[in-house]
């Protein structure tokens, strides 16, 4: 059984049930996400976490309406200062998550982009911010669930991915290009053909 999961029930409106593939809306945000994931995979097992949703592009990225893979995504963390953190022992920080690298390779060979992608607990709206986001973390894509439900699958010990439809260019809001309509159309596209993946049924990727 696959688990597909989306922040709010309009991101799956495109979606049709398949008898192997469960279906679980999370709510909006890091916490939300986390929260219902770990619900989720604690009460079954399930062989596939597939996140999908919206996201903002950083510039240069991805165009308004594609549908893209994101390989690896960071959580934000803004911890005002350039030193080291000075850990208690044996004690570990995870910022970074990943999708699993077959599925990302297999659909980056179907000529779907696979970008970097930062997690954040707002929306980002000014020039500045996004430019720090791009160059400080790396970012591509901007979401508010991705890293969280990629943790609490690899905490589960479960394969996971997140597929982004792009809705909008992450900046000043005035400039943003902001499309619903479009994004979910690119994200219609990836999640198409993620399940269109021979083998992934059965889990042979």
């Amino acid at each position: 059984m696959i688990l597909l999961a989306a922040a709010v029930r309009a991101e799956l409106g495109f979606w049709h049930p398949r008898d192997d593939v469960a279906t679980l809306i999370t709510g909006i945000g890091p916490v939300e996400a986390a929260c219902a994931l770990a619900a989720a995979l604690a009460a079954k097992r399930y062989a596939l976490v597939v996140n999908a949703g919206l996201g903002g592009a950083f510039d240069g990225a991805a165009a308004v309406g594609d549908g893209i893979v994101v390989a690896g995504d960071a959580l934000e963390l803004d911890l005002e200062t350039s030193a080291p953190l000075a850990l208690p022992p044996e004690s570990e920080l995870i910022d970074r998550a990943s999708s699993d690298a077959a599925l990302v390779t297999a659909l980056r060979a179907k000529g779907f982009a696979a970008l970097r992608g930062i997690t954040v607990a707002r929306v980002t709206a000014s020039s500045a911010t996004a430019r720090r986001l791009a160059c400080e973390r790396g970012a591509q894509v901007e979401s508010m669930e991705g890293f969280a439900v990629l943790r609490a699958a690899a905490r589960a010990g479960v394969r996971a991915i997140e597929l982004r439809g792009i809705s909008n260019r992450c900046g000043d809001r005035g400039a943003s290009g902001w499309n619903f309509a479009a994004g979910i159309e690119g994200l219609r596209q990836i999640v198409t053909a993620l399940f269109e993946l021979p083998g992934l049924d059965g889990q042979a990727i």
